[in-house]
């Protein structure tokens, strides 16, 4: 679900008139086929598997442990609503990130702020839900390391990045990037857990990177069309200067 974020992103930031949609030109074109393009590919990784490539040994520890859960402890429904809700709300984050960056350029600060309340926000929640203090021990190095992770590297390096290609690109260029993970978890899963790469898998490669690079094209040429919309609206002869030059001129004998 989380491979929506490009295209509520994309309808988010037109609703508020930060990205413009022109499906009479190209460039409009472009976006539009490419975001789909993007959520299309990653929906195939995820959704169809086709038949299996290098025909490796599967991960069986893993896969039995999966089929260990027992179903009726996994509440789908709520599942997707909360997912649902992430994805709406990342995606509100981005889009609104463009206009707080206008008039607070500070990145890093607003970087420092955005992981300060959300501490404050997990921790909240987490005296509600998780009661046993036992729970709240570190018992290993393993989670050491990967709470030092999630805080530095996926939290404020992500956050910092995100910010800094928002306030160059805009809230759609960041977005469109999204599906890019479920490829680079499938050739992770493939190339460090053995996991099966199958046909489908390359499919949706194939439709993200001409997702990606349709938008990219498409932002690529309405800036170049912009920029000359610009050059031809400006006037050639500075009126200020012309004032003055009138001024010098009539002063003379």
């Amino acid at each position: 679900m989380q491979n929506s974020v490009p295209a509520i992103t994309f309808v988010m930031a037109a609703a508020v008139r930060l990205e413009k949609i022109n499906i009479r030109r190209r460039d409009g074109l472009a976006k539009i086929v490419g975001t789909i393009a993007s959520i299309g590919g990653a929906s195939v990784i995820t959704l169809y598997k086709g038949p299996p490539l290098l025909h490796q040994a599967e991960n069986i520890h893993r896969n039995t442990l999966a089929e260990e859960i027992p179903r009726n402890t996994q509440n789908w429904t709520w599942g997707c609503i909360y997912l649902l809700g992430h994805c709406l709300s990342w995606a509100g984050w981005m889009v609104f990130q463009a206009p707080v960056l206008k008039k607070y350029p500070a990145k890093l600060s607003l970087t420092s702020f955005t992981c300060f309340f959300g501490l404050i926000q997990f921790m909240i929640i987490a005296a509600f839900v998780e009661t046993d203090l036992e729970h709240w021990k570190i018992q290993s190095a393993e989670e050491v390391f990967t709470i030092l992770y999630a805080g530095i590297v996926s939290s404020a390096v992500v956050i910092a990045l995100q910010t800094w290609c928002i306030q160059k690109g805009g809230p759609v260029f960041v977005a469109v990037f999204q599906p890019l993970q479920t490829l680079l978890v499938a050739i992770m899963a493939t190339l460090i857990l053995k996991d099966q790469l199958y046909a489908g898998g390359i499919i949706g490669a194939a439709l993200i990177m001409l997702g990606l690079y349709s938008v990219l094209w498409g932002k690529n040429r309405e800036k170049k069309v912009e920029t000359q919309k610009e050059a031809l609206t400006e006037p050639l002869i500075d009126p200020e200067s012309s004032e003055k030059d009138g001024e010098n001129v009539s002063d003379i004998p």
